[in-house]
């Protein structure tokens, strides 16, 4: 795929642009004592928890609140806050780098599925590498919890095409979720399913 082939960029955030590890959330939900937190995890999806979460429709307090009586009694907040942010890692300056390269050449737009702990972790990491504050890196940022859409329904790529005026066929939707991805090329956007996140910087060399 040549650059000359889109006319603007939507990255997702998780897993291309940040590094993560659901795997130490799982670990440290077990530290604390909730040693059935898949069973869990896969029960309160069911029941839309995370969906509910993700779009805004619960508070934070709420959600925390949900998950306590799986924890053993004592258990503080904080930890539950900490556990759930474990999956959260580094923010390569690197990447960084190249979303400020792109940015004068490319509208680029970030669509991310994500909550209100999360981004408040992810800007702690962000803030970690660089002085410069996360909204600079893009033209836009859409958060889930904050456009009360996620992706892959068709209404969340939409929001983003109509606020810029973009043409889905003439923009790149980059993430490393195949169902993302699917969701994406169902409204007519070009696609990239990034399944090696060294590789963002190879396509766009």
């Amino acid at each position: 795929m040549k650059m000359n082939s889109f006319d603007a960029v939507i990255f997702d955030l998780g897993g291309v642009i940040i590094n993560l590890d659901y795997q130490k959330t799982i670990s440290a939900f077990h530290e604390l004592g909730m040693t059935n937190f898949e069973q869990v995890y896969s029960q309160m999806a069911q029941s839309d928890l995370f969906d509910s979460y993700e779009t805004g429709k619960i508070s934070t307090q709420h959600f925390i609140n949900l998950l306590l009586p799986h924890l053993p009694f004592g258990t503080s907040p904080n930890k539950v806050v900490a556990a759930w942010n474990a999956m959260i890692l580094d923010v390569p300056l690197k990447k960084i780098a190249l979303l400020a390269d792109l940015k004068k050449s490319l509208p680029t737009f970030l669509l991310s599925n994500t909550n209100d702990l999360h981004i408040q972790k992810v800007r702690d990491e962000w803030k970690k590498v660089t002085d410069s504050a996360m909204e600079e890196s893009f033209h836009k940022m859409y958060l889930s919890h904050e456009i009360k859409h996620r992706k892959p329904t068709t209404q969340a790529f939409s929001f983003v095409l109509e606020e810029n005026g973009l043409e889905a066929a003439r923009t790149i939707f980059i993430d490393d979720t195949l169902q993302h991805i699917v969701g994406a090329k169902s409204i007519g956007l070009q696609t990239l399913h990034l399944t090696n996140p060294e590789f963002l910087y190879e396509f766009f060399s």
